[in-house]
């Protein structure tokens, strides 16, 4: 029987260089990223950190769940893109430096949204940009092109600038019963054995498929 795929490999198909696991790629201590995440990219998916997160200068933290897809171009702006707005300019002068660097006080401090959080489960489309600070709940699609400047619910079709609920998956009961299921968390073994359900079964199928005793039970 073939080994479960490895989530710690570069490039999960090596036929396609232009797919890469976020996991093993990121060394930022302020990205997160659970197994099996991928970014796929034609140009150079390996400058994720550089060219797809912006302005990530801290503290604020990006964390991304396991099993997510971002197709080529999501972006995510970080905190550091922020400009004062409570003057007559919004001009970073500080950071030109010389005189002007005695002033640094007022870019540094700015108020932050806190952390972006991408759920387990999501698939981003075509680029898609996720503004400062927002959450995408697990299971949830975000249109290409979309623009997220506020939350995403769990298991919600998002999409538009900016981006605006189109629908949801399922019914309120069957989210509260994939989330407290967290297929994301089930042992890989029992998770190969039951795949078909994952990507084509019910909401009970799913539940009948769970696992006893899930390793990290919960969402």
């Amino acid at each position: 029987m073939p080994a479960v795929p490895d989530p710690t490999v570069l490039h999960p198909f090596p036929e396609q260089p232009r797919v890469v696991l976020l996991k093993p790629l990121v060394t930022s201590p302020l990205i997160e990223v659970g197994e099996y995440s991928y970014y796929d990219d034609p140009d150079d998916p390996t400058a994720f950190q550089t060219r797809n997160v912006l302005y990530h200068y801290g503290p604020e933290r990006l964390v991304i769940g396991k099993f997510c897809a971002f197709a080529t171009g999501v972006r995510f702006v970080m905190n550091g893109a922020n400009h004062r707005m409570d003057g007559p300019s919004t001009f970073p002068f500080p950071v030109m430096g010389g005189a002007w660097a005695e002033h640094l006080d007022l870019i540094t401090g700015l108020p932050g949204r806190g952390d972006t959080v991408v759920g387990h489960d999501v698939w981003l489309g075509y680029r898609v940009t996720v503004m400062p600070g927002v959450r995408i709940g697990h299971g949830a699609i975000v249109a290409a092109g979309s623009v997220v400047t506020s939350d995403i619910p769990d298991y919600a079709v998002a999409g538009g600038n900016p981006a605006k609920v189109i629908r949801l998956r399922y019914d309120e009961a069957d989210i509260a019963r994939l989330l407290d299921l967290a297929w994301w968390h089930w042992p890989a073994e029992h998770l190969t054995r039951h795949l078909r359900t994952v990507m084509s079964g019910t909401v009970e199928e799913l539940a009948a498929a769970a696992p006893t005793a899930p390793d990290a039970p919960g969402a």
